[in-house]
């Protein structure tokens, strides 16, 4: 026969109880805020992203798109245009270098007539008398000369300025292609790529946005799992308390001697501790299977959050890695800063075109007054054939002299028009330039810019969307995993406490090796009463029926109709 134990071992066992409750407590509280924080992360990171298939697929993106396809097909065409514009600047300069020869011959003649009129008025001035009126050799031909030769040089002036204004802008041209070769073209292949990266990027957001739902709705089961499963916590703190008060009632029944005879207390120690101690194993037992199924939910939870953050990083792009819209938008950026130089440039052809024709056009003008003179020239020529016809043979000097100023007057006005031919080509061509740089054409690179502005603008809420996804996935998504993988690291601890319940129960299976009465005695059967409608398990309850069936219940039916017995009087 066991002996009585005291009241002070058992209620040193119910304090022991009470370590491993506490501190089941305190690790699951703990793991209950750090699931709670990170499922809250996690469903806002979810929905952050499950939104974005959405916004890809919206009507701004689609019309953003649709604008940087025409830019990309515009930059080639401008491609073109531009190589037209260099080779007809080249034959430019080509043509208006071309125009020097005819007036070099021109400057030429000009100088013979200057030579050939001073010779006129001194073999004048030896032939004839005072009485003879030669003026038209002394004065008409110097002054008709003067004035050629001041038209040409007013004529080779304005023809050095054209010639120099074409150079400076073939050369100007030169530098923006040495800069830009390529550029619009390549920047056209670019934005094509992009765009189809891009238009990947939709379509894989599209058809992983069902694989994202369905993770996201096992996150949400797993959660529901977990969150279940930390309910083993919660019940197993509730169950000890349960035995920690069988155990505090044993003690009590130990140490009274006035309500338990010694026959009533060695069956109600027998009694109680196989209760407590089979309430106690059950407790261990159900509290380490379901302590590893929390820590499976919350493990595999912590796995589907990097699953579904490592599908976002690889759907949109994380780290170093920029999204096709990042590219987009700096391609864009580069766009903008080329077309506006494309601008730039054209205006500066268009401003070369405009001088050409104006400088053309005063051209014309000095080659009108250089046909006036030659018409005067052979006015004055013929003037001065009769003078000499009337001198007779002393005027055949001045007769080869005249004869000369017709030819060098003639060679003058063929040496004009030869140069106003290169330059009427010219204009032709400073009028093309016109036509490409200005007129229905005029601004087009500026509407192309325009519209890779407002593509930008379309792109940039987006953008600045996603950049906040992909900034809140990579510091909220280590801090999620993190706070999930430290939840089931907790769980993880809690299964040797387990060991310790049962080394506790196995402590309260040697209070006694008496069994169970079979009728307990009328102030025990009170006591366990008690201790039934204390429980909030059903396992508690089943077991306690199944140690003590209905019995004790009808017992206890019976003293609590006693109007001369309170057990709170009793143990309180």
């Amino acid at each position: 026969m066991t002996p009585m134990p005291q009241a002070s071992s058992v209620s040193a066992l119910a304090e022991a109880l009470s370590r491993p409750r506490e501190e089941i407590e305190a690790a699951f509280v703990e793991v209950g805020t750090r699931l709670s924080e990170g499922a809250a992360m996690l469903n806002r990171l979810t929905k952050l992203f499950e939104a974005l298939p959405a916004a890809l697929q919206g009507d701004e993106v689609i019309e953003a798109s649709a604008q940087l396809r025409a830019v990309a097909s515009k930059a080639r065409d401008l491609t073109q245009d531009f190589a037209k514009e260099k080779a007809d600047l080249e034959r430019l300069t080509q043509v208006v270098a071309a125009a020097n020869s005819p007036i070099g011959e021109l400057r030429r003649a000009v100088k013979m007539m200057g030579i050939v009129s001073v010779n006129a008025r001194v073999t004048a001035a030896g032939i004839v008398g005072d009485n003879e009126d030669f003026e038209v050799f002394t004065t008409d031909i110097a002054t008709l000369s003067d004035s050629a030769r001041t038209t040409i040089h007013e004529f080779s002036q304005v023809y050095r300025q054209l010639t120099t204004e074409v150079e400076q802008a073939a050369s100007q041209r030169a530098r923006f292609d040495a800069a830009h070769a390529h550029t619009l073209s390549e920047l056209a292949e670019q934005l094509d790529q992009t765009l189809c990266a891009l238009d990947a990027q939709r379509q894989s957001a599209v058809e992983g946005s069902a694989e994202t739902g369905r993770v996201s709705r096992g996150i949400v089961g797993r959660i529901g799992s977990a969150v279940m499963a930390l309910q083993v916590g919660d019940s197993t703190r509730q169950r000890l308390e349960h035995v920690e008060s069988g155990l505090a009632c044993l003690a009590d029944i130990i140490a009274d001697n006035e309500a338990f005879d010694d026959d009533s207390r060695r069956q109600s120690v027998a009694a109680l501790s196989v209760l407590e101690q089979t309430q106690l194993r059950e407790t261990a037992l159900e509290f380490a299977e379901e302590v590893g199924e929390a820590e499976t939910a919350l493990a595999a939870l912590a796995s589907d959050a990097g699953t579904i953050m490592s599908r976002s990083r690889d759907l949109y792009g994380a780290g170093k890695d920029a999204s096709a819209l990042t590219v987009l938008s700096a391609q864009l950026r580069t766009a903008t800063e080329i077309l506006r130089d494309c601008e730039i440039e054209r205006g500066k052809l268009e401003a070369v075109a405009s001088a050409v024709q104006q400088t053309v056009s005063v051209l014309l003008g000095h080659v009108a007054a250089v046909q006036d003179i030659e018409a005067n020239m052979r006015l004055v020529s013929l003037n001065a054939a009769v003078r000499c016809a009337q001198l007779g043979p002393r005027g055949a000097s001045l007769t080869v002299i005249a004869s000369q100023l017709r030819e060098l007057t003639t060679e003058t006005v063929v040496a004009a028009e030869a140069a106003m031919g290169q330059l009427d080509e010219a204009s032709a061509l400073a009028g093309a330039f016109g036509a490409a740089a200005g007129g229905d054409n005029a601004g087009q690179i500026g509407r192309l810019e325009q519209q890779a502005n407002h593509a930008m603008s379309l792109l940039s809420g987006l953008d600045e969307r996603l950049a906040g996804a992909m900034q809140s996935l990579n510091s909220d998504g280590p801090k999620v995993i993190k706070l999930l993988a430290a939840a089931a690291g907790s769980i993880d601890g809690q299964v040797r406490l387990s060991e310790s319940m049962e080394d506790i129960a196995m402590q309260i299976t040697a209070l006694s090796n008496d069994s169970v009465p079979a009728t307990p005695p009328a102030a025990l059967t009170t006591v366990l009463e008690r201790l039934r409608k204390s429980y909030t398990m059903e396992a508690e309850r089943k077991i306690h029926a199944a140690l003590f069936g209905g019995a004790a219940q009808a017992a206890a039916e019976a003293v609590d109709d006693s109007d001369d017995f309170d057990l709170a009087d009793m143990m309180f």
